[in-house]
């Protein structure tokens, strides 16, 4: 299937799925922070949507955190490693992140084109799994399928903005109960609000660390290396290897995982 890079309609559908409530059963909702699940016909994937209210972060200082791989290497503990493949347009690229799943889980990685549109007073990144000749699965992570995944910020004033996250991905095995549970109740919200504290820290670090350098705002200091789109495939998640985890249990250390 071939890669199709996204339009206008199509980030303004995932604004739509975004603000929608239809389908969706809340999980979580504490601190400003809600999680909701969908439970689709599919049980192989997992959708996941996320809210958090920022109170005193701008929208344009989110969508700026999100964006700046040197920054996320500080604050993203589930991250093993990320990096840039190409740039395919001034506002689409190509890049690969794994993901520390939780023990004793495989962990997990994703080659993905990502795509991102400032509109208004939103601001928009979405993604999805591609196939890249040069990158293909590695030996000790099991490669995940995003189906889609993207964020939405919303400017509620000067400093303040409010936060989606929706996911929806294909892990490749069936997980366990206990995991989808724990990620709704755990690993979500706490990621939600590391990616709020690490923005509130944002400005201060970005004053020190080449303060000017923001490609995705400026596509003339983009110095990644141009790929063509005809070089990539849609990621089909039945041809990648699917493994069983469905009976492990869960350890009793996830200290690291726990509310904050």
């Amino acid at each position: 299937m071939s890669v199709q890079i996204p339009d206008d309609s199509d980030f303004s559908s995932f604004k739509e799925k975004c603000l929608s409530g239809d389908g969706w059963t809340s999980r979580y909702n504490k601190g400003g922070v809600t999680v909701w699940v969908c439970q689709e016909e599919s049980r192989t994937a997992q959708k996941l949507k996320m809210r958090i209210v920022c109170k005193d972060v701008a929208a344009k200082t989110l969508y700026d955190v999100l964006h700046d791989t040197s920054y996320r290497r500080k604050w993203d503990t589930n991250m093993i490693d990320t990096y840039d493949i190409g740039r395919l347009t001034v506002n689409a690229d190509v890049g690969y992140y794994s993901w520390k799943c939780p023990s004793p889980l495989k962990n997990r990685d994703f080659v993905t084109m990502r795509s991102w549109l400032p509109l208004g007073d939103d601001f928009l990144i979405i993604n999805y799994s591609v196939k890249h000749p040069q990158h293909p699965p590695k030996k000790d992570y099991v490669r995940a399928v995003s189906l889609l995944t993207g964020y939405l910020i919303q400017s509620t004033g000067a400093d303040s903005s409010t936060l989606y996250y929706l996911t929806q991905v294909d892990p490749r095995g069936s997980l366990p109960k206990w995991v989808v549970n724990r990620v709704s109740q755990f690993v979500a919200p706490k990621a939600m609000r590391k990616i709020y504290k690490a923005s509130q820290k944002y400005p201060e670090w970005k004053r020190k660390h080449n303060p000017t350098l923001k490609p995705w705002m400026f596509p003339e200091q983009n110095t990644l290396p141009c790929i063509s789109v005809s070089e990539l495939t849609v990621q089909r998640a039945d041809s990648l290897e699917n493994i069983d985890e469905s009976g492990l249990s869960e350890e009793k250390n996830h200290s690291d995982d726990e509310e904050t």
